[in-house]
């Protein structure tokens, strides 16, 4: 399966520099920053600096070091942020969406990191 990856999306501009965020953590392969829209008390984007489009083109393309530097980045985020909780912290959600059926908005590998707060049920229960 071929992944079109789109320069122009804002994800790629953040990490080009061409637009501001409110960067959380940085490592060689991983950048985490607040989402502008928060949905709960901490709302943390974690973004691979490799060109991935979604979670499956990450964990497919992207070398071992890129995928242990994105995993352990989220641990320390969740530290940070004071939601691990194997650090005192009541827990979080981590969500990322793919694709259309998966609405996801913008065409880069994301997680989102949400807590601080009972998020709720995972998905809406579906109607016949």
């Amino acid at each position: 399966m071929a992944y079109d990856y789109d320069d122009a999306n804002i994800f790629a501009k953040i990490l080009r520099g061409e637009i501001p965020n409110d960067t959380v953590l940085e490592t060689e392969h991983t950048l985490a920053f607040r989402d502008i829209q928060p949905k709960a008390p901490s709302h943390v984007l974690v973004i691979p600096k490799g060109k991935y489009v979604t979670f499956d083109d990450f964990a497919e393309n992207a070398p071992a070091e890129e995928i242990m530097d994105f995993m352990r980045a989220v641990a320390q985020v969740t530290k940070q942020e004071g939601l691990s909780t194997g650090s005192g912290g009541h827990g979080f959600r981590a969500i990322t969406n793919a694709g259309n059926d998966g609405v996801q908005e913008v065409p880069h590998f994301h997680l989102h990191i949400l807590g601080g707060r009972v998020i709720g049920p995972m998905v809406m229960q579906l109607r016949d």
